[in-house]
This record gives C-alpha cells, sequence and structure tokens, in this order.
C-alpha cells in the first residue's frame, strides 16, 4: 500500500484544537512526519492568521482564470454574508451586502456579459435573469432576518455566479509542457459522481490549475479503474485515501505499454502563469507562497505519492478531512507538498462515515468528459 505520508500516529484532536499559531505547525510537522526547519517555523509563526477561503466551491469559483471586476465584486458580496452570518448575526451588514450585489447586477449588466463568450450570451443572459429573482428572495429573507433561508438563498444566488464565471473562461490559460504529451490531460473542468457504501459525492476537479493530475483521475474513473475499489486508509479528522489496486501494482499499469503510469507533482502557484512541475514548492524555495487550489477545506481532493518521490504518484488518492483550524491557509503544511486537483462539492457528510474496507461502488464522469484530452504517442 502507498501511504501519501509518513505513517505516524496523530495526536488527539481535542489537543490539537487547543493548539495556536507555530504549535499547530509544529504538532503537525510531528505528527505527519513533515519537519520544518527552524526558519520556517519562525516565518510560520509571523504569518497573520487571515480569513482563508474554506468552501470547495468558492476556492473553485476564485481558481477559474477570468478577468471580469464586475463579477468578482459581485461574488464577494454575496460570500462575505457568511462572515456577517456567524459574526452574531450581524443583519444590517447583510443586507448591505445583498445591496451592493444588486447594485453590480443592476449597473453593471452590460460589463458582467462583456466577458463572456459569444457562444454563451443568450445563456448568460438566462443566468442574469434567474440571479435577479434570487437576489429578490434573499433581500426577502434578510428583511424577515430568516438565517436558514439567507443560507439557502445565497448558496443559490453563488451556484449562479459560479455558472455565469465559467462562461466567462475565454480559453485554456497555458501551454501544457511537451514533456507531459504521453499523459491525459484536462483542459477545463470536469464532474464525478462517486457512488460509495456510505453514500454519495459529487467532485469538482479542475483541469485549468492542475491539468495533468485532473486529467488521469478523469481517465482512470473513464476507464472504470475506481470501480469496486476498497478505501485503503481512514483516519479521523485526517484523511481519506483511496485507489489502490488488487495485486502487486500500487497504481495504474497502462495496458498498452505495460507500464506504471507515474504523474509528476504539479502545483500552480497564486499569481504564475503555469504550474511548477517535478519539485515541491519547499525545493524550489517557494514554501510561503500560496497555490491556487489549497488545502483549505474539508474535502479537498489530492494526489497521493511515496514520501520520498514528488513524481510517483499514480492512481492513489485523497480526501482531506482536517478542520480548517488544523490546515491554516499559509501556514499548514501540505500546500506545496502535495498536488490538489478538485473539491468535493456535494455529499461532504458522507466522508466522514467512510472507514477503511468501504468501497468504492462506481465513479462516473456527469460533466466535462469534452475536456479530456488523450495521451499523444
Amino acid at each position: 500500500m502507498l501511504h501519501l505520508l509518513y505513517k505516524l500516529s496523530l495526536w488527539p484532536l481535542w489537543v490539537a484544537r487547543c493548539l495556536k499559531g507555530a504549535a499547530i505547525v509544529v504538532a503537525l510537522s510531528l505528527c505527519l512526519g513533515l519537519v520544518a526547519t527552524p526558519a520556517q517555523a519562525m516565518v510560520l509563526a509571523a504569518l497573520p492568521a487571515g480569513n482563508p477561503i474554506t468552501d470547495g466551491k468558492a476556492l473553485l469559483r476564485h481558481a477559474l482564470p477570468i478577468d471580469n471586476p464586475p463579477v468578482r465584486e459581485l461574488q464577494a458580496s454575496l460570500e462575505d454574508i457568511s462572515t456577517q452570518l456567524r459574526a452574531n448575526r450581524r443583519w444590517p451588514a447583510v443586507a448591505r451586502d445583498v445591496q451592493q450585489a444588486r447594485r453590480v447586477l443592476e449597473g453593471q449588466r452590460d460589463d458582467l456579459l462583456a466577458s463572456v463568450t459569444p457562444a454563451y450570451q443568450a445563456k448568460a443572459t438566462e443566468i442574469l435573469a434567474s440571479l435577479e429573482n434570487s437576489l429578490d428572495r434573499l433581500q426577502a429573507s434578510t428583511e424577515a432576518k430568516d438565517k436558514e433561508a439567507v443560507w439557502t438563498e445565497r448558496a443559490q444566488a453563488l451556484d449562479l455566479v459560479g455558472e455565469l464565471e465559467e462562461y466567462m473562461v475565454q480559453a485554456f490559460p497555458f501551454e501544457i509542457p511537451t514533456a507531459y504529451q504521453n499523459l491525459p490531460q484536462l483542459k477545463g473542468r470536469a464532474t464525478i459522481a462517486m457512488k460509495t457504501d456510505r453514500g454519495d459525492l459529487t467532485i469538482v476537479v479542475d483541469g485549468y490549475n492542475a491539468p495533468i493530475t485532473a486529467g488521469n483521475f478523469v481517465d482512470l474513473v473513464q476507464r472504470g479503474f475506481y470501480d469496486g475499489l476498497e478505501f485503503t486508509r481512514a483516519e479521523d479528522g485526517y484523511v481519506l485515501q483511496a485507489g489502490d489496486p488488487p495485486g502487486e501494482a500500487v497504481g495504474f499499469i497502462d495496458p498498452q505499454t505495460k507500464t506504471y503510469r507515474a504523474i509528476p507533482l504539479e502545483i500552480r502557484v497564486q499569481d504564475d502563469p503555469v504550474p511548477i512541475y517535478g519539485v515541491t514548492l519547499e525545493t524550489a524555495g517557494r514554501y510561503l507562497e500560496q497555490p491556487v487550489l489549497p488545502f483549505s477545506a474539508y474535502g479537498t481532493v489530492a494526489m497521493a505519492r511515496p514520501s520520498d518521490d514528488p513524481n510517483g504518484g499514480s492512481s492513489q488518492f485523497f480526501f482531506l478531512l482536517f478542520q480548517p483550524e488544523l490546515t491554516p491557509a499559509g501556514s499548514n503544511l501540505l500546500d506545496g507538498r502535495y498536488a490538489v486537483f478538485g473539491y468535493v462539492t456535494e455529499g461532504k457528510e458522507v466522508l466522514g462515515k467512510l472507514k477503511q474496507g468501504d468501497k468504492i461502488i462506481s465513479a462516473k464522469v456527469i460533466s466535462g468528459a469534452e475536456n479530456l484530452e488523450p495521451a499523444k504517442g
């Protein structure tokens, strides 16, 4: 069995939750077998706590390669509602967020449509009409101070914003190195429906920022590789791992070449035009920089690999089950060491029910299959 990390026992979660700042970094280093240098520990201790995004859908929205300030302003106003709701129900602030979203929608409609590709203009116009209705309901729920309804309407509005943003992507944002043309590549996004013994999961994988890692996963899903495989590792509050095939192989053996398909470590750093391949951010001297796809959401999906080989991943993957306080953005030791390629968007409650020995009944691509380019040569 291939472990994504050194398999050391974890401290009880209640101990970790009592730790703050640098103490979390040190504790996780010891628990996971990841050791920060003294210089790293001092810098990490000095980092501000910040307000990391901890929702997979929000992370996917922020990761889209688009440049439309009005839609980002609209998105930010709706996302801020959650902050206000958690802060003792600050209803005036929630009302201001709704009003700001409405101002953008009504006053900058043409600017919102300007970034949408011609083929999707009609669809985008329909989305804006639906979004206007959604904001009407959200405003009514806010005026009634109905917290549950506000949560529901906010989520529906943000789903519409995310759909609109998808239509703003003009083209795949960069050229993938020719050295990896022999691997499947996902030039966009795909959605996977995964059925398990304990319930169903919906996973969105992001080829805009991890095209090789996501492409490999989608290719294996389409081959039926994961159907019937067991979860080989399940640790409460830590990780849930699957993808180890029966037999001696620890990954996918290509039936044509009869060789192990190895996937290079692939991490795109914020503001970088292309991903970094083959090395960890620590090795590259960039351990303080933030990946576009971070380990900051429960249900983060990442590639498992041998702890001593950044380019040794193949078919095994894992779901992150850590809570945000245990993997703080900017100071956790998974970002930059393992390649995130997607997030669970529906069924996150199922992850906590799955145990070692439970099975993936089936995994199917339900959208985005057209974005997969097969391996060449």
